[in-house]
């Protein structure tokens, strides 16, 4: 069986859809809540996610091996994230997904496990 890493086309799939996702957060406004949460240049935030969703989908473990356990709850703590900004952001990478031609079976699969990531970071109510 494949993961979702090697299904959506391994590390150039995963690095266009990173850049597409934060391309999307600083063009359309419908993402100004989470864009605002992000720093000026997106440039390591870019990285960090795409080393991150490269083992999350079952790729190289990026991330856990230059930074150690992702502890997302914990890195997102500062941030105000309620419901708005988790759907602004599963919004904002269904987009990304759909937009780069992600297979509608896997978008649908990864879309799910986003939500329980993203409903997870949660930390405001509302």
């Amino acid at each position: 069986m494949q993961t979702h890493y090697e299904r959506i086309g391994g590390e150039e799939k995963v690095r266009q859809l990173v850049d597409r996702f934060y391309d999307l957060m600083d063009e359309d406004p419908d993402y100004y809540g989470i864009r605002k949460l992000h720093p000026r240049d997106l440039t390591a935030s870019r990285e960090k996610l795409f080393m991150f969703l490269s083992g999350w989908m079952g790729g190289p473990p990026l991330y856990v091996e230059a930074f150690g356990h992702p502890m997302l709850r914990a890195r997102h703590l500062p941030f105000p994230i309620g419901v708005a900004e988790r759907d602004q952001w599963l919004a904002c990478m269904a987009r990304a997904m759909a937009e780069l031609g992600v297979e509608n079976e896997l978008r649908q699969e990864l879309i799910q496990a986003f939500a329980r990531t993203a409903d997870h970071m949660r930390n405001v109510p509302g």
